[in-house]
């Protein structure tokens, strides 16, 4: 049993794809193919089904792949502790972030993180929560930034912030004639809100503490994982959404005069940078943490007066 044979094995079960994995690991199909091959003589059971498309693990697979990804975590240690003696990072960090997220932090902290990090490269993947984790699990992301708690016990969350939600509102909304509101002022029926199976939503839905199927409008009903797109279906057709307070940082005047914050205590967020239990790239994580924290206002990593919503 080799270290490359086991790179193999997670490969393929990465990509479900004997061809797929050889392009990925950059040796020809009959090599990865053979690996696997004396691998599974070596061990004398079967990894892969390989009659099914996509191939799948066996049961014994499945089991040996999860111990496969732990070894060659721990292998990778050894290369990061002769890395962690130098002085100046280096190396790829791949990052998973959720798209209600991204556009308001990452703008604000890749200049700054570059300039100090000239050798490190930066690659970012916009996702769903659900595909995050699965990525961070699969090891082909090194960190998440996401929405949390998870409740996932394979992943370490590393709460950086809290961000509250506020309500954008119309003129014609009955909510703009409110100085502050409480959830119970929310008429669902005219809140814009994002696709399904999106964590926002279900963050948004919970604050109104309604779960019924919403369209926001009787006759038209609307799809979109974009929180800015909320925000001008508000300014062209009326209504209200909910979004986070992040997402205020670019508003004119004439914008933040439709904003309405909730009362006390204000339904908020907890924003987190997640990682494998056997994470790498410590040092590398660590700058992206301390950047993301150096732009974030003092008032959102507090989680006082706040009370966070699940999804």
């Amino acid at each position: 049993m080799t270290i490359v044979q086991l790179e193999y094995l997670v490969a393929v079960d990465t990509y479900r794809s004997f061809v797929a994995a050889a392009e990925k690991c950059f040796v020809t199909q009959p090599t990865l193919s053979m690996q696997i091959q004396k691998l599974e003589n070596t061990l004398g059971v079967k990894l892969f089904d390989r009659g099914k498309q996509p191939v799948t693990p066996t049961e014994m697979g499945i089991d040996i792949i999860y111990q496969a990804r732990i070894i060659l975590a721990e292998s990778e240690k050894i290369k990061e502790i002769v890395s962690d003696g130098q002085k100046e990072l280096s190396g790829e960090l791949k990052i998973g972030i959720i798209p209600t997220i991204s556009p308001y932090i990452l703008p604000k902290i890749l200049h700054g993180f570059i300039e100090k990090y000239p050798q490190v490269k930066l690659i970012v993947w916009e996702q769903t929560t659900g595909q995050v984790i699965q990525q961070l699990k699969l090891g082909t992301l090194d960190c998440g930034i996401l929405s949390t708690p998870l409740q996932e016990s394979s992943l370490i969350e590393m709460p950086l912030f809290y961000e509250n939600f506020v309500t954008y509102v119309s003129k014609h909304s009955k909510l703009s004639k409110r100085k502050s509101i409480v959830p119970d002022d929310i008429d669902i029926e005219e809140i814009w809100v994002l696709n399904e199976g999106d964590c926002m939503r279900e963050q948004v839905l919970n604050i109104c503490q309604r779960r019924k199927s919403t369209k926001g409008f009787q006759h038209f009903e609307y799809n979109t994982g974009n929180v800015e797109t909320l925000k001008r279906m508000v300014d062209q057709n009326n209504g209200a959404t909910i979004l986070p307070e992040l997402a205020l940082a670019d508003f004119t005047d004439k914008q933040m005069d439709k904003v309405r914050y909730f009362k006390s205590p204000e339904p908020a967020r907890e924003i987190s940078l997640v990682i494998q239990r056997n994470f790498l790239k410590r040092r590398m994580i660590e700058a992206l943490k301390n950047e993301i924290l150096e732009f974030i206002p003092k008032r959102l990593k507090n989680k006082k007066k706040k009370e966070v919503v699940v999804f």
